[in-house]
């Protein structure tokens, strides 16, 4: 039976660490049954299982977990599954999930995100680095100019923000130095970050690309990260507070990096708004994808907190944006301060706070939060509210 509204009733994150030695499906498993276990839910009770981006056979320490690899692992006997990189962004499989249990194809979906990253670079005898003898598809627009990095690509529209609408260094700082700061709360985050980050350290840290420094790029982790999705009618069978996704978007203008005006953020922010009631007024929490310091203010800028071009100036002085300000950001650390967990860490700490589970980190009455993911072409985000 079809059901009106989705729900995440179950968060669950393994041992984030650099270069672990435990396999990545073990890693995924402990995130699975730390989540199912929170939700109050046995694991012959989960019939759906999604992923972004599914196994990459030629790149396995990007993602080395595949939903049938769980499936198998565990013993899941699902209704309904997926895993795919053909979609807007990382949470966008847990938006697949939702549009899945509202349809009635299941009742309690497990979503995941596996990295392992730093693990497959100290190790490429196991996990052998993607290789090819010619450039082909997008990456021939860039590969040839040696704009190998995402850094390079978003560092373009870093530095038109910079020339356009007059954003400083110091300002984008913030977002590297509040990531870090709310990094020592977060248990999670111990092998990441072991202090707190100063201007002084911040400024002068070596260029990667300008005008993004050392600190303004997320740090390749090894980790999962587990969500579950449950359908509205099926609440009854949880024991953890709720959290409804209230929305969801993923617009994207076109998806290449080759001319296009500015990051699908500006696309995807307006659209998450439309087909709610809720506006940026009643958010309490915002959980912004930063695998750059300045995809955060792209967020802001795209969902309307503030104005295009005005977001350096939002969170000038990083006090609105810190754990007691008007708008908590990247509560966990981000992935700046956290770790590269590839998105589905926002989505984590989101339903985290809201349900009040965020230990020392914890905001007061949190009630709505965004997550996002994505940067670039990849956009998507998600309303979720505690009502």
């Amino acid at each position: 039976m079809a059901s009106k509204e989705a729900y995440i009733t179950g968060v669950g994150q393994s041992e984030v660490g650099v270069r672990l030695e435990r396999h990545p499906l073990l890693l995924t498993m402990d995130a699975a049954n730390q989540a199912i276990e929170a939700a109050g839910l046995t694991k012959d009770q989960i019939d759906g299982v999604f992923t972004y981006p599914g196994k990459s056979a030629g790149y396995l320490g990007f993602s080395p977990v595949g939903s049938e690899d769980l499936m198998e692992a565990m013993g899941i006997r699902a209704g309904w599954y997926a895993g795919s990189g053909e979609i807007p962004a990382q949470l966008a499989a847990i938006g697949a999930a939702a549009m899945a249990v509202k349809q009635g194809l299941c009742r309690h979906a497990i979503c995941f995100r596996t990295v392992y990253e730093a693990a497959a670079m100290a190790r490429p005898e196991e996990y052998a680095p993607l290789r090819r003898d010619k450039v082909e598809g997008w990456s021939q627009w860039t590969n040839p100019f040696w704009a190998f990095s995402a850094g390079c690509w978003i560092g373009q529209y870093a530095n038109r923000h910079m020339h356009q609408y007059g954003m400083t260094r110091e300002q984008l700082a913030q977002v590297a130095l509040n990531a870090h700061r709310n990094a020592q709360l977060n248990p999670n985050a111990r092998a990441i970050s072991k202090k707190e980050l100063t201007m002084d350290e911040y400024m002068e840290s070596r260029m990667i690309t300008t005008p993004f420094c050392l600190w303004d790029c997320d740090r390749y982790s090894d980790c999962s990260t587990a969500i579950i999705v449950s359908a509205g009618d099926a609440l009854d069978e949880v024991s953890c507070p709720p959290v409804r996704i209230a929305a969801m978007s993923g617009s994207v203008e076109r998806w290449s990096w080759d001319q296009v005006d500015w990051v699908a953020a500006y696309d995807a922010g307006p659209d998450l708004w439309k087909d709610t009631d809720y506006t940026v007024k009643d958010v309490d929490t915002v959980q912004f994808y930063d695998g750059f310091a300045f995809l955060p203010i792209t967020w802001l800028e795209g969902l309307g907190f503030c104005g295009k071009g005005e977001g350096g100036q939002f969170i000038e002085g990083g006090t609105r944006i810190g754990l007691n300000g008007d708008l908590p950001m990247n509560t966990f650390g981000g992935q700046l301060g956290a770790g590269r967990l590839h998105g589905f860490g926002f989505a984590h700490e989101a339903a985290l706070q809201l349900q009040g589970r965020a230990g020392e980190r914890q905001i007061n009455d949190a009630k709505v939060a965004v997550a996002t993911s994505g940067g670039g072409p990849l956009a998507a985000a998600l309303l979720l509210a505690q009502d």
